[in-house]
């Protein structure tokens, strides 16, 4: 039962304007899933819309799961046939029924990135591609990136115009999607792009999906690509009743394709859309907010807004610096263990935030080293566990045996004796003979020179067979079980005894609970749909708020969390933004690094912490990186901890740490260093400089500075420049190659 009540004006405004576009402009915070599901529960209860004429499109499974349970909550009876998935499960749903109308079947496998890779690593070998050149993984992004601009082979072909490379990649994209047709499979950027396609071309498939959701409502719309933007303007092209919720000042998914115009531009699209704004936050404190507010205010492409809360005041926002990394992940491990002692929070109440994957190793050593529980999100992820993935599978293989990839990968796992000769046989039997791998594999006795290995194949043929006809009569549980028991998977792992082993099997266990769970929950449980339902998983869901862990994540990752207490770690110019950011012509790219900001910022509900760095290793080198300049944009009389404004803040102190590794370095070159001389003097080893302290110079990456130091040695000079973009940095004269400017 909706209640007016709990929401705000412009939340009410949001809940009853139903007919025609809409743009709901949501601060973070702002309480847009409450809108939403009041939304969805109005328009069933007030407007007497059927709830199977209502669709709810989000981009994460947890957030789906949120959204479904709520109006379950408020609508109550029926509620269930709401439409409530993510854009790929909505894509899914769609392609299981018509998939057949584009040349698949309808049991096609979903290609994750591993399959992909293992995919695009045949097809480099057989065109004979230079993977020094193209590298595969490069090879897979430009694909993605085209699909995500609803472009095909052929378009991609005709955009290459006489490019070279870009004529070769639109052939490997060719060939890539031609095999993945005749393995029955697509990989995620597919789903959306089939889907558009079959919509497009499929007059009877389109009217029927236009006639089936007479509205539709988008959540984070901000982070929508072309593909995505192209599938709800067809869904919606009849009725026009489409709702979207997006913060423009939270689109921080460019490098996935996502289109900040999409957003801004709505109103354009569709000039008679209503626009309302979600300006009152309810999780963050007055000076957490108006830090977030003076932040993304430097934005210029921006649509205006301020959020404000009733939680007025609040703490200050803490910076610190340190000389080094390890003294910053020891000061976070120590400040959240010294709350936590003396009752003030738990662990479930933190969060560590930082800019690239790579900050996470000194934190997790910290936190280990104080006892501290934490949970990596954005880790390894559990269904790509090499066990996981080896009995994923084998699931796969019974349930589409055109998936060249999964076969291959379980064909001699557990070791049956098929060596890599008899395989490419199998293969190139197969490729002749235009049929699967797996069919190929039935026919062993038929391929040339196979010899003794069409015995060995046998059995595992026959394995697939037997499981195949256990699903006639039983479930996706029975099946996996009956694998690991024939298959001896489990029993080999028992045999190797290590701790490794044991962590595996654990891990087989927790495949085996959510196989059960599946078939508990599931109305009409299929192999099929268990395994499209592992394929969607993302990273975020495998977090849990409920258990008392301390939360180590990518600021990207925490997108659409909240948490207490936050530690945003890393705030240097060089770390975030990136020093890629900062040198970038396009001034659109520090835009998204400072919506990421903002992002983390808004993550806080009552304690922000910001930490920096001097010194910090980056692919073995130290670097001396300035404060962030996102540090330098919240105003002064918010923060407590020094901030300096001006260029040279960074300078680092010659502290005894510092001393000592100059004294060190100084014994491994001469007896002592030597004082600075005039740079026409200055000669060593054949070595001569054509600049002193003082001088203007310039380098390659960081661009120009002053040379603030300059220490001879025997067989080079370590020579101090203070960027004007990068901070300050040492490095050796013969391998900088500065230019006096």
């Amino acid at each position: 039962m909706i209640s007016t009540q709990m929401l705000n004006k412009e939340q009410q405004e949001g809940v009853f304007t139903t007919e025609g576009p809409v743009l709901i402009l949501a601060g973070a915070g702002s309480g847009k899933t409450r809108v939403l599901t009041n939304r969805t529960a109005y328009l069933m209860e007030e407007k007497g819309v059927s709830p199977y004429h209502i669709l709810a499109i989000t981009f994460t499974n947890k957030a789906a799961a949120e959204m479904k349970h709520r109006i379950e909550e408020l609508a109550g009876f029926g509620s269930d046939a709401v439409w409530v998935s993510t854009f790929h499960s909505c894509c899914v749903r769609i392609l299981r029924r018509y998939a057949d109308r584009l040349g698949f079947d309808t049991s096609f496998t979903i290609y994750d990135t591993d399959d992909q890779k293992s995919l695009m690593k045949d097809l480099c070998k057989r065109l004979e591609i230079d993977t020094k050149m193209y590298k595969e993984k490069m090879l897979l992004n430009v694909i993605s990136s085209a699909k995500n601009e609803l472009m095909d082979p052929n378009d991609f072909r005709l955009q290459a115009g006489g490019d070279y490379k870009q004529l070769k990649i639109a052939t490997v994209y060719a060939e890539y999607q031609k095999a993945l047709l005749k393995n029955n499979a697509m990989d995620f950027d597919d789903l959306i792009m089939k889907t558009v396609e079959l919509l497009s071309v499929d007059n009877e498939v389109r009217e029927a999906y236009q006639e089936r959701f007479h509205y539709i409502m988008v959540d984070e719309y901000q982070d929508t690509n072309t593909a995505q933007f192209m599938l709800i303007k067809l869904l919606a092209g009849k009725y026009n009743n489409l709702c979207v919720v997006g913060d423009d000042d939270q689109s921080i998914y460019k490098f996935r394709g996502a289109n900040i115009q999409n957003i801004l531009n709505f109103e354009s699209i569709y000039p008679n859309a209503k626009v309302i704004k979600l300006e009152q936050n309810y999780r963050s404190t007055q000076t957490i907010l108006d830090a977030a507010n003076a932040v993304i205010a430097n934005n210029r492409g921006r649509k205006s807004k301020a959020l404000w809360t009733e939680r007025k005041g609040g703490d200050a926002i803490s910076f610190e610096q340190f000389e080094n990394a390890q003294e910053e992940a020891f000061f976070i491990a120590n400040d959240i263990r010294s709350h936590v002692a003396k009752g003030e929070w738990k662990y479930q109440d933190c969060a560590v935030l930082y800019r690239t994957n790579a900050q996470s190793r000194l934190l997790e050593e910290r936190f280990v080293a104080a006892n501290i529980p934490y949970k990596l999100v954005g880790g390894v992820n559990f269904y790509a566990r090499k066990e996981i993935k080896d009995l994923l599978a084998y699931l796969k293989t019974i349930d589409n045996g055109r998936d060249d990839i999964a076969v291959t990968r379980i064909l001699n796992v557990p070791k049956r004796g098929i060596g890599l000769t008899s395989q490419s046989r199998v293969s190139e039997y197969a490729y002749r003979s235009a049929i699967s791998f797996y069919d190929a594999l039935v026919r062993a006795g038929e391929v040339p020179g196979i010899g003794k290995a069409a015995g060995k194949i046998k059995p595992f043929v026959d394995l697939i067979e037997e499981c195949r006809r256990m699903l006639f009569t039983k479930g996706p549980t029975d099946v996996l079980l009956h694998v690991i028991e024939q298959t001896g998977y489990v029993k080999e792992l028992e045999a190797e005894g290590t701790d490794e082993a044991k962590a595996r099997i654990e891990n087989i266990d927790e495949l085996i609970s959510k196989i059960v769970d599946y078939e508990q929950t599931a109305e009409e449980p299929t192999l099929g749909e268990f395994l499209e339902e592992v394929a969607l998983v993302a990273d975020i869901d495998s977090y849990d708020e409920n258990t008392d862990y301390v939360v180590l994540m990518t600021l990207h990752g925490a997108k659409g969390l909240e948490f207490p207490n936050v530690y945003m770690s890393g705030m240097e110019d060089g770390i975030f933004p990136s020093y890629m950011c900062i040198t970038s012509d396009d001034r659109d790219d520090l835009e998204e690094e400072r919506r990421l900001c903002y992002v983390g910022i808004t993550r806080a509900k009552n304690h922000l912490t910001m930490t920096a760095a001097r010194t910090r290793m980056l692919r073995g080198e130290t670097q001396y990186n300035a404060v962030s300049r996102f540090v330098k944009e919240v105003p002064s009389e918010l923060m407590k901890g020094y901030v300096k404004k001006n260029a040279t803040d960074e300078m680092p102190r010659e502290d005894t740490f510092r001393k000592a590794k100059q004294a060190f370095k100084a014994k491994a070159f001469t007896s002592s260093p030597q004082p600075m001389q005039s740079y026409a003097t200055m000669k060593t080893e054949g070595i001569t400089l054509e600049y002193g302290e003082g001088d203007r110079v310039r380098h390659m990456k960081f661009g120009e500075g002053t040379v603030v130091k300059i220490v001879e040695g025997g067989r080079d000079y370590e020579v101090t420049v203070d960027f004007d973009t990068f901070g300050v940095k040492k490095m050796f004269a013969l391998f900088a190659k500065l230019k006096k400017v």
